[in-house]
């Protein structure tokens, strides 16, 4: 008979054994997606049911903070998949030489066609200003309404957030060279600027905002999960602009076989089903979406390719710097 405490020695180092010899996969990612209310937890557990791995997801603050991030760790960054870049951010994360192929076929469900070698779409949606029907019953129909009126906004940083980034896009597209002339009357409209979209969506939340800058189906999650149809976007006549976020394999990770799975798991049921009740997001393969999830579309969809955002992206956030510098 094994002594209990030779016992208790033999499976403390069979336990000690097993941990050491599962793989662990690092996914840099954004706030909100690992927060206990986002995708993060339910992407967990699916991906190591089918893994054998130890899934883990670094947080690093909104979405263009993930692209300042690589950049500043190189080829010694922890991780071995990023999740989170747009495609307002894919040609500069192009340019580091971090990326390698991640082998998979182009996502399936997409409004326009999309197939990057080195990105893999994950989700999409649609830029808008999200308002509180009860405190604003006819919210602004263009950025130069907007500009016009005495709303009042909360935006995001688009050195640190897509979204923020997304909305220079946005104006870039719409106006041209007239961008410096919308930036300039919306100026005295934007309450703050906030470095992501989960303090800029709660400073609204808390009524210190008319509008704020968010998605099309950002009133999804008040009336599917809270039972309330108090918030909605409000259609501009300039058109919205669509973002598409992706995921991407590092070329420096020591998981590269386990890095490639998980891109190609984004593209599965146990990962898509889960983005719409929880990224608030549409899926990027064929899924059905929940009763309520959404009731009405832009009439038109704005995008600039990655290589223009690259090419707009200094010029554009110099002349929205300069207006709300004034």
């Amino acid at each position: 008979m094994r002594p209990p405490f030779l016992a208790a020695t033999v499976v403390f180092l069979a336990a000690t054994a097993a941990t050491a010899e599962t793989p662990v996969l690092t996914v840099l990612t954004y706030d909100s997606f690992v927060s206990e209310w986002g995708p993060g937890p339910a992407v967990e557990k699916a991906f190591e049911e089918t893994c054998g791995c130890d899934l883990r997801f670094v947080a690093a603050g909104d979405g263009a903070a993930l692209l300042s991030r690589l950049k500043l760790e190189g080829a010694a960054s922890e991780a071995d998949v990023v999740l989170g870049l747009d495609t307002n951010l894919v040609a500069e994360a192009t340019a580091t030489g971090l990326f390698a192929p991640h082998g998979q076929p182009a996502a399936a469900a997409l409004p326009v066609p999309y197939d990057d070698p080195l990105f893999l779409p994950y989700d999409w949606g649609w830029f808008a200003f999200v308002y509180d029907k009860t405190r604003l019953t006819a919210p602004p129909a263009s950025f130069e309404a907007l500009a016009a009126s005495d709303v009042k906004v909360v935006i995001q940083d688009p050195r640190s957030s897509t979204p923020g980034l997304g909305l220079l896009m946005w104006v870039k597209a719409a106006y041209g060279d007239r961008a410096p002339e919308i930036w300039k009357g919306l100026a005295d409209n934007i309450v703050t600027v906030t470095p992501g979209w989960s303090e800029s969506y709660g400073l609204f939340l808390q009524g210190e905002a008319d509008m704020v800058l968010s998605y099309t189906t950002s009133p999804a999650y008040h009336r599917i999960a809270e039972k309330d149809d108090t918030k909605d976007w409000a259609p501009f006549s300039e058109g919205h602009s669509l973002q598409v976020e992706v995921s991407g394999v590092l070329a420096a990770s020591d998981q590269p076989d386990l890095a490639r799975a998980f891109v190609a798991f984004t593209q599965t049921p146990g990962f898509q089903s889960v983005i719409p009740k929880t990224n608030w997001m549409y899926p990027a393969s064929a899924t059905t979406l929940p009763e309520g999830f959404e009731t009405a579309r832009p009439e038109k969809s704005l995008l600039i390719t990655a290589d223009e955002a690259r090419a707009a992206r200094d010029g554009a956030l110099a002349e929205w710097q300069a207006a709300l510098a004034q």
